[in-house]
């Protein structure tokens, strides 16, 4: 049986907005056209995928798995069109790239930089929250996700690229700043500025770990300005943050990032579409690590 991707797009709709009435006005259909379509779809699929009740509308579990693999469904589907009329127009590749805010925009420059296999291939590299860059991903918008600590979602694929040094970052007034040599143990107590929420980012609680397995609870602080070079989250503050940044000074002089000691290295991850096709983004990865 062939799925129908108009009546997914309507399953979908409904899903998002908890109501026909509001899917219906987002579609530009009428209520009745919208309910006769997910009762088409629900007889095709053969098992209820809504429970309809007078205060809105559920989705059944059924429901939800068809809409995650119709999301994948639609991100193919678009990729696949744009694939063929790029070909058929003989036009150059175009390999899109979104980051999270714990890589930075430099560290993928350098990356391309070294990897970057087309000099005539056309790049474009925007930084994205975690959830938006998977949601771009699965729909098709980007052809590979760069970030730290990322669980690929359902029809995601990924691997480490590297593994980068961790180093931290403090004001030039602070204390370590004068230290030869930091120790993970040397910031306990210190305020650390982490960019997503304990226990919603897979980052911080990477960073968090890594504090307690230096043997002390960390204090954390959310960045309120997201988005920054993570360097700069320390300026005109007391505190720390964990930053790949080289070691020396940074932000003119006004922080000074010191490697850690031991060693300490976090990953930098790929992540891409498992059923999309991205010649541009085989030959990026195959340079990187060979595969």
């Amino acid at each position: 049986m062939g799925l129908d991707l108009y009546k997914l797009n309507h399953l979908i709709a409904v899903a998002e907005e908890g109501s026909f009435t509001r899917a219906a006005t987002r579609l530009h259909l009428s209520q009745q056209a919208l309910s006769t379509s997910v009762r088409t779809l629900e007889r095709e699929v053969g098992v209820p995928l809504l429970e309809r009740s007078a205060t809105g509308v559920t989705v059944l579990p059924a429901g939800q798995a068809l809409i995650a693999d119709a999301r994948l469904l639609h991100g193919i589907a678009d990729s696949a069109v744009r694939r063929a009329r790029r070909i058929g127009r003989g036009e150059a590749e175009r390999l899109r790239i979104g980051h999270t805010p714990a890589v930075t925009g430099d560290e993928v420059t350098a990356l391309l930089r070294e990897h970057q296999t087309d000099p005539d291939l056309i790049i474009d590299v925007n930084q994205r929250y975690p959830d938006e860059l998977t949601a771009q991903l699965l729909g098709g918008q980007l052809d590979l996700g760069l970030g730290r600590a990322l669980i690929p979602a359902h029809g995601l694929i990924g691997t480490t690229l590297i593994r980068q040094r961790l180093s931290i970052a403090v004001a030039a007034a602070h204390p370590l700043a004068e230290r030869a040599e930091v120790r993970l143990k040397d910031i306990e107590g210190e305020e650390i500025t982490v960019w997503g929420h304990p226990g919603r980012s897979g980052y911080t609680d990477l960073l968090v770990n890594l504090c307690r397995d230096a043997g002390f609870e960390p204090r954390v602080h959310r960045n309120p300005i997201q988005g920054t070079p993570p360097v700069t989250a320390v300026l005109d503050t007391h505190g720390v943050a964990f930053v790949t940044a080289p070691p020396g000074p940074a932000a003119g002089g006004a922080v000074q990032v010191k490697e850690l000691q031991p060693p300490v290295h976090v990953p930098l991850q790929a992540l891409w579409p498992q059923h999309s096709t991205s010649d541009a983004r085989q030959a990026f990865l195959a340079s990187v690590q060979g595969f």
